[in-house]
C-alpha cells in the first residue's frame, strides 16, 4: 500500500453537530439495528426471447447480436436503449448506451445513435454489443469534505450529485477519482473486461460491498467499502490498507456496521414508526428500478428485505414528512423501494413516484392560498431524492475504538425541510 498521509487526528468538529431540530437522536446511545450487505457485482446470464431456454451463462457479451421487432402487443413509446436492456438479460443499460452511441444499432435498417430514440410496435431493431473498453480512474484534485482522517480510514461526507464512482459516460468528477488524489494514489484501471461501472443501472445509495468482486473491479474503487448514490449525500467510511478494508468488510457482513438514514417523504405513513419486510428484486420493466415483491421471493430473484423507519416530523399539515430509516438488510435501493410501497416515495425521488406532480397534489391543498406561488417554487427546485445518510458507526479496524460521526444534511435538504416547517409542523406520538 502506499504510505497515505494523516489529515485530521480527530473527528471533526462540524461533523458531531446537529441542529435541535433533529430529534431523532435525542437519545445519547440511540439504538442501531443490524443489517446484511449485497454484492454489487454478481454472475450475469443473457439470453433473448427466442434463446431464453438455450443460452449458457456469459461472462462476456461483446458481439452478442439482438435481431428482434418490437412485440405489436406494446402500447405507446419505448426508449430503444430500455427496450435492448429488456431484451438481453443481465447487460448493463451503461453497456447498451455505448453501442448505440458507437453506431452498432439499427431501426427498421437505419443506423440510430441517439439512446433515447423513441421505438413503436413493428419497429425492427438490430443491434450488436460493442466490446468493453478498459475503465480508468484518473486522480484529480476534487474538494472533499473529510471528517475524519487517521493513517487507516477515511470518513467522507459525500455531497448530493456527486457520482460514486467511475462509470461509461462519468469517467471523471467522482467521489473515487477525488479520493485517489486525495490519498496521492497512482492512476488505476480495470483489467478486467466484464466489469461494468453503471451508476444508473448500480445506483444506490444502500451498503454494496464490493467484497469478491473482480481485481479489476476492486482496482477502480480503492478501499470502498460501502457506497451512496449519486443523489444521497452523506457519510461513509473508506479503507486505507488491506487489513482495514477486510476488517471494515467483515463489519459490514456482521451487521456490526450503525447507520441511521433521514428522508423527507410525499405523504405520511399511516403508523408513525413500523418494520417494513418486504423482499426486494429488480423491476423487469426497468433495470434502474427496484421492486418491492409481498411474498416469497420468486426464483431468487427477489430477496429478503426489512426496514424500520420513524416520523421524526409530520410536515405541511401531512403533505410530507421527515422520516428515519434504519435497516436491517443492505440491498440496492432499499430504502426507495420500501417507501413507494408504503405509499410515501421520497420527495424529488422521479424514479420511485416522488415526483413533482405528486408533491403538488399532496402539499398544495394543505397550504395557505398566499403561499401557492412560494410552494410551486420550492417544488420545482427538487432535483433529488431527498435521502441523507445522517451517523456512522464502526469499530476501528486496528484499535478497537468504537468510532461515531453525525453529520447534518446540505443546504438543499434543510431548505426544502424548513420551508415545509413553514406550512405545518407536528410531532408524532411516540408509542415507544
Amino acid at each position: 500500500m502506499v504510505p497515505l498521509y494523516t489529515c485530521c487526528p480527530f473527528p471533526s468538529s462540524k461533523a458531531l453537530q446537529i441542529s435541535p431540530s433533529f430529534l431523532l437522536l435525542s437519545s445519547r446511545n440511540p439504538k442501531f439495528l443490524p443489517f446484511t450487505i449485497s454484492r454489487i457485482l454478481r454472475a450475469t446470464s443473457i439470453s433473448t426471447s427466442a434463446t431464453k431456454h438455450e443460452e449458457p451463462i456469459r461472462t462476456s457479451y461483446a458481439g452478442v447480436q439482438l435481431e428482434e421487432t418490437v412485440d405489436e402487443t406494446k402500447q405507446g413509446k419505448l426508449r430503444l436503449d430500455s427496450w435492448i436492456s429488456s431484451r438481453i438479460q443481465g447487460i448493463s443499460r451503461a453497456r447498451v448506451r455505448y453501442s448505440i452511441k458507437s453506431g452498432l444499432v439499427k431501426v427498421n435498417g437505419r443506423v440510430v445513435d441517439k439512446v433515447s430514440h423513441s421505438l413503436r410496435a413493428g419497429d425492427k431493431v438490430d443491434c450488436v454489443i460493442s466490446d468493453l473498453q478498459p475503465l480508468k480512474a484518473e486522480p484529480e484534485d476534487i474538494p472533499l469534505d473529510i471528517v475524519f482522517e487517521d493513517d487507516h480510514v477515511l470518513v467522507v461526507n459525500k455531497p448530493s450529485h456527486m457520482v460514486f464512482h467511475p462509470a461509461p459516460g462519468n469517467a471523471n468528477g467522482t467521489l473515487v477519482n477525488g479520493i485517489l488524489h486525495h490519498c496521492s494514489l497512482p492512476t488505476v484501471a480495470s483489467s478486467e473486461k466484464e466489469v461494468l461501472f453503471d451508476t444508473q443501472d448500480m445506483s444506490d445509495d444502500e451498503q454494496d460491498i464490493f467484497h469478491g468482486a473482480s481485481a479489476g473491479a476492486a482496482s477502480v474503487r480503492p478501499g470502498i467499502v460501502h457506497r451512496l448514490d449519486k443523489g444521497t449525500s452523506g457519510l461513509l467510511v473508506v479503507a486505507k490498507d488491506e487489513y482495514s478494508h477486510a476488517h471494515l468488510s467483515e463489519q459490514f457482513k456482521q451487521h456490526t456496521i450503525q447507520r441511521v438514514y433521514i428522508s423527507l417523504t410525499c405523504g405520511v405513513p399511516s403508523a408513525s414508526s413500523g418494520r417494513v419486510d418486504i423482499p426486494i428484486g429488480r423491476d423487469s420493466n426497468n433495470r434502474i428500478r427496484m421492486v418491492a415483491v409481498p411474498g416469497l421471493s420468486h426464483h431468487g430473484q427477489a430477496r429478503h428485505a426489512a426496514s424500520r423507519y420513524k416520523v421524526i416530523e409530520v410536515l405541511a399539515g401531512g403533505g410530507s414528512a421527515l422520516v428515519q430509516w434504519r435497516l436491517e438488510t443492505g440491498r440496492t435501493h432499499q430504502i426507495r423501494a420500501h417507501a413507494k410501497y408504503m405509499g410515501i416515495p421520497l420527495l424529488g425521488d422521479e424514479v420511485y413516484g416522488g415526483t413533482k406532480n405528486m408533491a403538488l397534489s399532496l402539499l398544495r391543498p394543505r397550504t395557505p392560498p398566499y403561499y401557492n406561488d412560494e410552494l410551486s417554487r420550492l417544488v420545482s427546485r427538487l432535483e433529488r431524492p431527498y435521502l441523507h445518510a445522517l451517523v456512522l458507526g464502526f469499530e476501528h479496524p486496528h484499535s478497537g475504538e468504537k468510532m461515531r460521526f453525525s453529520c447534518p444534511p446540505p443546504p438543499d435538504f434543510g431548505e426544502i425541510l424548513n420551508h415545509l416547517r413553514k406550512i405545518g409542523i407536528e410531532k408524532p406520538i411516540s408509542k415507544e
